[in-house]
Order: structure tokens, then C-alpha cells, then sequence
């Protein structure tokens, strides 16, 4: 059985744990590692049981709790060969635990591969894992979905997507200019609307379950959020699992299985 449990999602930090057999992947340090421990014990493990951990890029919402955490772990850390070398720079002695990928893997009983995003940090990607129970997508922190996003997450049965912002609400609301454009541009986020139209390409293509991630504080809401993804798929007539990860506890389990979606 695989599942997978986000620990926290948004702006002030993200982290999630996916679980396959005796395989246990950290995705992301972005919170403390008090609260990561706090986080694992919920779900029966320690720092010391994760067979890795996967970075998607290297801003700080991503891998604040990461120097503190690799003191009571052994295991590796996987990343793109470029984020590698910024992790590099920033952590002092943790060169000997980096793995640089650039192509697809195995590790346990887990295939995994990275996909490129665009966002304004180098290297920065999201993840297709792939287990006998079904495949995982994670997608967040990309102004754009990238051709190699289209290509490899389709088929997936489980994935988190970021559904950011509510243009509207951002653009209205009380950011600075820069800060506006740098979230709406192509090394941005994703907002609601373009969350919605690859949710339904996922769907079509035999997603089942949606979790929405890396929602906006201040730009969005869960609501907006899933109303926007909601009015997308009603026109495909099938009818996915649908949540937002909660921003700062840990979120129910997601068993990741393939079966049929239920018709409308």
C-alpha cells in the first residue's frame, strides 16, 4: 500500500511524507524540525526510518527545517544536480548525503523522477513516483506547467497540485507591484484557473485523487480555490477526489490505488 500525507502547505512552509512498504520519502524540510518529528510520530515514524529526502527547490518554505533534521538522519538527500550545488553552498557538510538526478531512478520500491518547473530558483522541480499500488504527482512552485509536466504527470493517480492565487484577489489586494508580478509571472505560481485546466487533463487521463497545495495566505482561499477546479472538471463528467492540504497540520491519509472515477 502506498499513502501519502502532507505535513504542512503554503507560503510559511511544505513538507509531505509519502509511504510505500518500508519506504519512506520526505518531500521538502520547509517547517521546523521539531515539527517534522511532531509530524512523523503522528504517523508511527522517526527521522531515522525515511529512506530519503526529496528538495524541490532550495527557497526557504522548502528547506528551513532541513540542516537541523539531517542530524538525526542517515539518508540521502535527492534533488536536481543544480538545486545539489545551491544546497551545497547553503548547508555546510552535506555534500557526502547529495544525490544530483537528472533522470529517472529506483530507490526501495519506489520509481522516481524529476520534473523541471519554472520558478525563480535554479534547478527547481516537481516529482513523478511511481509504486505497484499506483503513481504520485507533485507539482508546486512553477509559474507555468511545463512541456515536461504534460508530458510525464499525466497517468498519474494520486498528485498535489499548487493552486496558488485568485488573479483577481492578487491583483487587488495589497502586495507591492513587484511582488505581484513576480507571483503572475512565468517563474511564478500557478494560479487557480491554470490549477484547474491541468487538473482536468490529469483527470482525463486517470487521476483520482486531486489535493490542492501552496495556497496563498493572503491571495486565495480553500474555497475559491476548489470552486475554480470544481467548475473545470464538472465538464468532464467524471468525479475525482477533490481537497485543499491544510496549511499547518498534518492531512488525512491519501491511499494511492488506480480505479475507475465515478461517472457524474
Amino acid at each position: 500500500m502506498t499513502t501519502v500525507h502532507t505535513l504542512a502547505s503554503g507560503s510559511s512552509g511544505n513538507a509531505a511524507v509519502l509511504s510505500c512498504g518500508d519506504t519512506h520519502l520526505l518531500i521538502d524540510a520547509g517547517i521546523s524540525c521539531r515539527r517534522i518529528t511532531a509530524a512523523l510520530k503522528e504517523l508511527g515514524l522517526t527521522p531515522a526510518d525515511l529512506t530519503a529526502i526529496l528538495i524541490t527547490h532550495t527557497h526557504s518554505d522548502h528547506i528551513s527545517g532541513l540542516n537541523t533534521l539531517l542530524k538525526k538522519t542517515i539518508c540521502p538527500l535527492l534533488a536536481t544536480p543544480r538545486t545539489c550545488r545551491e544546497l551545497s553552498c547553503r548547508v555546510e557538510g552535506i555534500d557526502p548525503r547529495l544525490m544530483g538526478l537528472d533522470g529517472p531512478i529506483t530507490l526501495g520500491e519506489i520509481d522516481m523522477q524529476p520534473i523541471p518547473t519554472s520558478h525563480d530558483a535554479p534547478g527547481s522541480c516537481g516529482w513523478r513516483l511511481d509504486t505497484e499500488s499506483g503513481s504520485v504527482g507533485f507539482l508546486t512552485d512553477t509559474g507555468y506547467v511545463t512541456d515536461e509536466a504534460l508530458d510525464l504527470l499525466p497517468g498519474v493517480d494520486f498528485v498535489i497540485l499548487e493552486s496558488n492565487h485568485d488573479v483577481e484577489s492578487l491583483c487587488s489586494g495589497p502586495y507591492p507591484y513587484y511582488l505581484k508580478q513576480r507571483i503572475l509571472g512565468l517563474q511564478g505560481h500557478l494560479c487557480n484557473e491554470d490549477a484547474a485546466q491541468f487538473a482536468v487533463t490529469l483527470v482525463e487521463n486517470g487521476a483520482n485523487d486531486i489535493v490542492l497545495a501552496h495556497l496563498s495566505r493572503d491571495n486565495n482561499t480553500p474555497a475559491m480555490a476548489l470552486n475554480a477546479v470544481a467548475a473545470a472538471l464538472d465538464g468532464t463528467g467524471l468525479a475525482p477526489e477533490l481537497s485543499v492540504a491544510p496549511r499547518d497540520t498534518v492531512g488525512p491519509c491519501h491511499i494511492v490505488r488506480r480505479r475507475a472515477l465515478c461517472k457524474r
